[in-house]
């Protein structure tokens, strides 16, 4: 078992090990009960953090943590004319829906 990261609170430390598990990779979640604790141990000590069960995913478990942390921003132009960026799925200038595909 590995260390791969500390999550700032335990809500996304959770988040980030279920979406390392639907991708086949065994990850679980330690230190999620010291956030009590903060201030009688240094707060870096407190946070929560995801464990890779096995040593040969730690390369792809880093990787697909990367993408969850920095998402990729969509691009699109809308009939209007209007460029729409980021996760936006409707044009704020006409209120149409962003096309599928």
């Amino acid at each position: 078992m590995r260390r791969l990261a500390q999550a700032p609170n335990l809500a996304i430390a959770t988040l980030w090990a279920d979406a390392l598990r639907a991708q086949g990779i065994g990850a679980s979640v330690q230190r999620e009960f010291l956030a009590a604790a903060a201030g009688q141990l240094p707060p870096d000590q407190c946070l929560p953090e995801i464990w890779v069960e096995e040593d040969e995913q730690l390369e792809r478990a880093g990787q697909l943590l990367a993408e969850l942390r920095q998402p990729t921003q969509r691009r699109w132009h809308c009939a209007c004319g209007e460029l729409v960026e980021g996760g936006f799925e409707q044009c704020w200038r006409c209120g149409a829906m962003m096309p599928a595909g």
